[in-house]
């Protein structure tokens, strides 16, 4: 970069914008470890934020949290043939420990499925039992060869659920619930609309019978798998020898759901809202809503000024206390530090408001607001300043899902494509296109082959073309479904 302060630009180099982007705006850094990434106090208050909202949704929808070890026996993983074919080549593997060789090897957690469902076997005897619906807060390993910051790491910090029931029913109904859960998260708070469906077989989890999931569209119109939720029908029950007695009295094995979303989010949040200033951080997950920015030229204005920021402050703490939750609020009255140079910092961090207040604006009872999304600048009294604000972060948290969204379907192609017109558009500038598929395996590898491109979920209904493909995009036969094609994170 010509000017170390500034950014690369998005439309010139999207991925060293995000790198720059994530290291600047102080939410990572590299880690000594090649592929680990350290999460920095700027990025892991927006995780805490994105852990605080998902928890209490979890917790609504009657899961409870627990905790299970971080190694895992290496007999567990081979008990699921699919699950450890799937897991084999990302796994880390400890042979030593107390300067002794192990008996058996154990596995760095790469996902809990076994382990969980190992212990649920011992605790489940009767239907009376069941349902188990538990969460962990924990963190995984999987040796990535290629990483990213939050996009793709070693370690990397999520939540996964993991459930038990006593019908395929009632199995198949959580899967879903989970996967609309993710959804309201990610549109309700991180303001990032998802298309959801269900996976493939060629993609979905090892040793699931079904995988749905939530896709969104980066600036860069690549999708980025955001949360999965999946069906995993009898298969570690049988494994982990996990069966109930029914009320019926026979025995039955259970069946099982896991779910997960990581700090891939964080990565997801980045791509979606940020612009060539920098981050931009939805208000419900703001770490800070408001930087208040008091401006001063000479010593006398600078006491009454800095004293009017911090009365500011104390009076939209209050004010949050009528509404819990709400106005996360920092004054900026650093010595020795233009204006200038605190819009570019908070900019660059993504703060939603700032407030500017100077010995004019004191002198007129008001404050200038002004939105990081757009720009835009208002005089407000700071006699209603704590409601003033209030509704204008409501409305940015509103305006950032409706631009996200109406750039997905800026982007998105429906009906008609052929094949030689969709390779263009995967050479070319990407996006979601919804075309035909036949159903068969060797035309959705020959299209991954052909172009990177990959079937990114067979979409729910709300999402499907009013018109719904006759014939499969590669081979022209007959469609069996409406796939979302695109190139992918």
């Amino acid at each position: 970069m010509a000017d170390d302060k500034k950014l690369t630009k998005r439309s010139e180099d999207f991925s060293a914008w995000y790198n720059e982007v994530v290291l600047k705006a102080e939410l990572a850094d590299y880690s000594p470890v090649r592929g680990c990434m350290v999460i920095r106090p700027r990025g892991y208050g927006i995780w805490e934020r994105m852990q605080h909202q998902l928890d209490t949704m979890f917790k609504e929808t009657g899961h409870e949290n627990a905790y299970f070890p971080l190694f895992i026996p290496e007999s567990f993983m081979k008990k699921e043939a699919e699950h450890v074919e799937g897991f084999a080549p990302e796994t880390a593997v400890v042979t030593h420990g107390g300067g002794k060789k192990l008996e058996e090897p154990l596995i760095v957690r790469p996902t809990s499925e076994t382990i969980i469902y190992a212990m649920y076997a011992k605790w489940v005897q009767s239907y009376r039992d069941l349902p188990i619906l538990i969460n962990q807060w924990a963190n995984v390993v999987r040796w990535e060869m290629r990483t990213r910051l939050f996009l793709r790491t070693l370690e990397f910090l999520w939540q996964e659920g993991h459930t038990a029931h006593a019908t395929h029913e009632e199995a198949g109904e959580e899967a879903r619930r989970m996967l609309g859960v993710y959804r309201d998260f990610m549109e309700g708070y991180m303001a990032m609309p998802v298309v959801t469906g269900v996976k493939t077989d060629a993609e979905r989890f090892a040793g699931a019978l079904q995988t749905y999931s939530c896709e969104a569209m980066m600036q860069d119109n690549k999708a980025l798998q955001s949360g999965t939720s999946h069906d995993l029908g009898q298969n570690f029950a049988k494994a982990f020898d996990l069966r109930f007695q029914t009320e019926a009295g026979g025995i039955e094995f259970a069946w099982n759901t896991s779910w997960g979303v990581s700090t891939r989010l964080i990565g997801g949040l980045v791509m979606t809202h940020g612009d060539d200033n920098g981050l931009r951080v939805p208000p419900l997950l703001a770490p800070i809503e408001i930087v208040i920015v008091p401006i001063w030229r000479s010593e006398e204005d600078k006491g009454r000024v800095k004293a009017a920021a911090h009365l500011i402050k104390e009076s939209l703490l209050s004010w949050e206390r009528r509404i819990p939750g709400r106005l996360r609020v920092h004054v900026d009255d650093r010595d020795g530090i233009k204006p200038g140079a605190k819009y570019f910092e908070w900019e660059l961090r993504g703060i939603p408001l700032r407030l500017e207040i100077g010995p004019r604006d004191l002198d007129q009872n008001q404050a200038i607001l002004v939105r990081r999304d757009t720009g835009v600048k208002r005089a407000v009294s700071l006699s209603s300043v704590g409601e003033d604000a209030a509704d204008l972060l409501h409305l940015i948290q509103e305006t950032m899902l409706i631009d996200a969204r109406e750039r997905r379907e800026h982007n998105s192609i429906r009906g008609g494509i052929t094949y030689a017109r969709f390779r263009e558009v995967m050479e070319g500038d990407g996006g979601f296109v919804y075309a035909g598929w036949c159903g068969d395996a060797k035309c959705e590898a020959a299209i991954k082959e052909e172009t990177k491109a990959t079937i990114r979920v067979l979409p729910d209904e709300e999402f499907r073309s009013a018109e719904p493909p006759k014939t499969c995009l590669k081979c022209g036969s007959a469609s069996i479904a409406e796939a979302l094609w695109a190139k992918a994170y």
